[in-house]
């Protein structure tokens, strides 16, 4: 049964606790030293993160607002067209009910009629 079992590496690398240790130092070293990064590094860090949260926040609001300005112009200009056109048609409805030329001349435009004493001759 020994001889069936994975014998042990030979210790050819050092362990990563002494390269650690090594590169690092011990954590009295490291307390000493105030920490692995500096403080003002981190305050940087999260400075510059705050940054550019407030920055990118900033950049999609301001596409959204142009994106919302540009639709409100388009939606303007169509509810302006669309008023024009019912004014003309309230217009028309109010010259239908209360002009008799303009009854008269809707019926012979729209409608082809003609006054019982006028002869029709078509035209080709």
């Amino acid at each position: 049964m020994r001889a069936q079992r994975v014998a042990r590496r030979a210790a050819s690398f050092a362990s990563f606790r002494d390269v650690s240790l090594d590169l690092v130092g011990s954590r009295a070293d490291i307390r000493r030293r105030g920490g692995l990064i500096p403080s003002w590094v981190v305050f940087g860090m999260v400075l510059l993160a705050t940054l550019a949260v407030c920055i990118t926040v900033n950049m999609r609001t301001r596409a959204k607002m142009l994106t919302a300005t540009e639709q409100y112009a388009i939606i303007q200009t169509d509810v302006d067209t669309l008023r024009n056109t019912n004014r003309t048609l309230q217009q028309e409805v109010n010259q239908l009910k209360n002009d008799p030329l303009a009854i008269e001349a809707a019926a012979r435009s729209r409608l082809n009629m003609v006054r019982s004493n006028e002869i029709v001759v078509p035209i080709e």
